[in-house]
């Protein structure tokens, strides 16, 4: 991978299970990196959270199979899902084409100091890089 890959939006929050967050107001809108994306190549299932269900700081909340690859990302925020990018059902590989359009669920928040556990993108790419092996 290549060193620039690792460039983050500067204006969102990370976590540490590769999902990105931008906060509008009391809400966070969630979505994968686009490092993780483009590792995987393409998504070609996806099972997204439920609309309405209460969701708590690192619980499950997307469900993601690729051709090589299966797994779940823990959720950066605590709160109601609002809303969830249901487009992606149909084609789960939008995420890897443009992960930061691609959200997977808006949460509106528990609690918004809860915003200080997460990273800024200068912060989080010395892990991604020892996570990702580059």
């Amino acid at each position: 991978m290549k060193k620039d890959s690792y460039k983050l939006p500067k204006n969102l929050y990370y976590n540490k299970d590769y999902s990105w967050v931008k906060i509008e107001g009391d809400t966070a809108i969630v979505g994968i990196i686009e490092p993780a994306a483009k590792r995987v190549k393409e998504f070609v299932f996806i099972m997204l959270p439920k609309k309405g269900k209460k969701i708590k700081i690192g619980e499950t909340y997307v469900s993601l199979e690729a051709i090589k690859w299966s797994g779940h990302l823990s959720s950066p925020v605590s709160g109601e899902i609002i809303d969830v990018n249901e487009s992606l059902f149909d084609n789960p590989s939008k995420i890897n084409k443009k992960p930061y359009d691609s959200w997977i669920m808006k949460v509106k928040l528990d609690n918004k100091e809860q915003i200080k556990k997460l990273y800024k993108a200068d912060d989080i790419i010395k892990w991604l890089k020892e996570k990702m092996g580059d």
